[in-house]
């Protein structure tokens, strides 16, 4: 694989996805309805014209445990790379030396037009421990029709687009060079690799509310058309909130994840 468009950030909310979708949801963002995957998983998506954030957990008593999610501390957890043929991208990943799990098939319902229809999705994921920062994989969508849809792709805080995700690491440079095996990314979106002691100064104060590890998923950037009204709600929520000319931060303390937005 030699470019790669970026399909989806995932937040890992665990057994909390109530209260993630309270906040998401506070901040403005248009969340689809709780998705139910046929691996046990639990979902919400915030969806951009290009790629979405996906708001994932487990059912509180559920019967499935979907083992990667529990194994995962809360916070920005996955890095999701677009795929137009799940088996060709296993081939390409695996020639490029990484470690994966085979193809993996799954899918859940989604209520359209009050009939019940099936979305369907094939990921291929790295082995962890390849990659600093989280879990990377990439995913084909069968049925894309059944997530981008106009109804979800509006947004009242104005977010448009993902901009990019800060990996954060002990040493920035081997962990960029780490991340060039998987191949170029599109112009759209950025990865920006940090040490922790440049992701506290950059983010000052809510720095504190990132995870406490040596690497990390640390922050992700999207723009928006109006900084002022999500600073308003950031506040009316009583999150951590920081503002510049240039940008609004916001802490999300509960899921260890920070939200940088850019005009």
């Amino acid at each position: 694989m030699t470019s790669h468009q970026l399909d989806h950030l995932v937040v890992n909310t665990r057994f909390d996805t109530d209260a993630a979708e309270a906040l998401f949801a506070g901040l403005g963002f248009t969340l689809t309805p709780r998705g139910h995957h046929s691996l046990g998983s639990i979902n919400h998506l915030a969806v951009f014209r290009r790629g979405y954030l996906e708001l994932i957990g487990l059912p509180v008593g559920g019967a499935t445990l979907r083992q990667e999610i529990v194994d995962s501390p809360a916070g920005i957890d996955g890095l999701v790379f677009a795929s137009r043929d799940a088996t060709a991208s296993h081939a390409a990943l695996s020639a490029a030396g990484f470690a994966l799990q085979p193809v993996q098939q799954f899918s859940r319902p989604v209520e359209v037009g009050g009939q019940e229809q099936l979305a369907r999705f094939s990921t291929v994921r790295l082995l962890p421990g390849q990659l600093p920062g989280g879990r990377v994989y990439v995913c084909q969508h069968h049925t894309p029709e059944l997530i981008w849809r106009p109804e979800w792709t509006d947004h009242a805080n104005g977010v448009r687009q993902i901009a990019g995700l800060v990996v954060v690491g002990t040493d920035p440079e081997s962990v960029k060079q780490a991340y060039a095996r998987l191949g170029g990314l599109a112009e759209d979106f950025a990865l920006t690799f940090l040490s922790r002691e440049a992701f506290d100064r950059r983010y000052g104060r809510l720095a504190a509310h990132a995870p406490a590890r040596d690497d990390f998923f640390g922050a992700i950037r999207l723009k928006t058309d109006d900084l002022n009204q999500l600073a308003a709600r950031a506040e009316t929520l009583g999150l951590p909130v920081e503002r510049d000319a240039a940008r609004v931060v916001v802490a999300l303390p509960p899921f260890q994840t920070l939200l940088e937005f850019l005009p």
